[in-house]
């Protein structure tokens, strides 16, 4: 982990997840999430102790396991609050949502690790709780109540509203809830007028064009991908086995959750817009496109 300046108050811990830092006063500080684990969370405040400072609070961007990991060890050692947005909120409170969610049915046990499942930890609602100097904004579409942080300094923290290159190329499929709502959202973000962006799983940049670009090409391209594959009857679990067929991905559990969600998130996007419609044949669910 590495401690950035980037404003007169404004610092970001480079990691994995990247970590924002603002400085409400000389002696505290607010963290923009807090990384995928305890492990994480230790070492977030072994660099904040370092420099002197308390943790006054935590601001979620969203509560997948990566960006609340750290949660609950740096409430349970500084009384921190944590404030979060709506759904998010009670996801946060309550992470056995995430694998429920994710699998669509009880968890079983393999399923209870942590890449899908944090440590529950208390939350606030982050709307009134700000501290003088930050703002939110909404950035729907990764998860349901996504929220970015923009900093006095000018700085916007944007969580997983952007993919890197590595991702995209490597993986084509990245996790997305509300592909509707994704691709308003990159729509949204080519408005800002920033000094410095910082997704959660990318470099910090002054210039997000090409990135949002990159992001829209790929969820587009999916889209025609799924629509072509929906020419024959297909199941669910036709479509998504094509699809790590054709991308040369290798299936794994973490995997089989996290793109089946999304596949299923683009068949709902087809299926909404008039491409695709479903029925039921044999006691299966098919998925075919509509021919105009």
């Amino acid at each position: 982990m590495e401690l950035i300046k980037v404003g007169e108050k404004t610092y970001y811990i480079k990691n994995n997840t990247n970590i924002g830092i603002y400085q409400i006063d000389e002696e505290n500080i607010y963290l923009i999430d807090s990384g995928n684990d305890k492990e994480a969370g230790r070492k977030i405040l072994k660099i904040i102790e370092e420099k002197g400072w308390k943790v006054k609070g935590i601001i979620s961007t969203h509560s997948n396991a990566d960006h609340i990991g750290g949660n609950k060890v740096i409430q349970d050692r500084t009384s921190c609050k944590i404030l979060a947005n709506r759904i998010e909120k009670c996801f946060t409170e309550n992470p056995i949502l995430e694998p429920s969610f994710l699998y669509g049915g009880y968890p079983f046990q393999e399923l209870k690790n942590k890449f899908l499942l944090a440590k529950p930890s208390i939350v606030e609602q982050v709307e009134n709780n700000l501290p003088e100097g930050l703002e939110t904004f909404e950035l729907k579409g990764h998860f349901f109540d996504m929220i970015g942080i923009k900093t006095s300094d000018n700085i916007y923290f944007l969580g997983d509203s952007l993919f890197s290159e590595e991702t995209i190329m490597k993986y084509h499929l990245f996790f997305i809830y509300d592909v509707k709502e994704f691709l308003n959202t990159l729509d949204y973000l080519e408005t800002l007028e920033g000094k410095l962006y910082i997704p959660s799983h990318t470099e910090a940049t002054d210039n997000i064009g090409n990135l949002i670009s990159m992001n829209r090409k790929k969820v587009l391209e999916i889209i025609n991908e799924i629509e072509k594959l929906c020419e024959s009857e297909k199941t669910f679990e036709e479509i998504l086995k094509s699809i790590f067929d054709q991308h040369n991905l290798n299936m794994n559990l973490n995997q089989y959750v996290l793109v089946g969600s999304t596949v299923k998130s683009y068949l709902s996007y087809l299926e909404d817009e008039g491409k695709i419609c479903y029925e039921f044949k044999d006691n299966q669910m098919l998925w075919k496109k509509i021919v105009e």
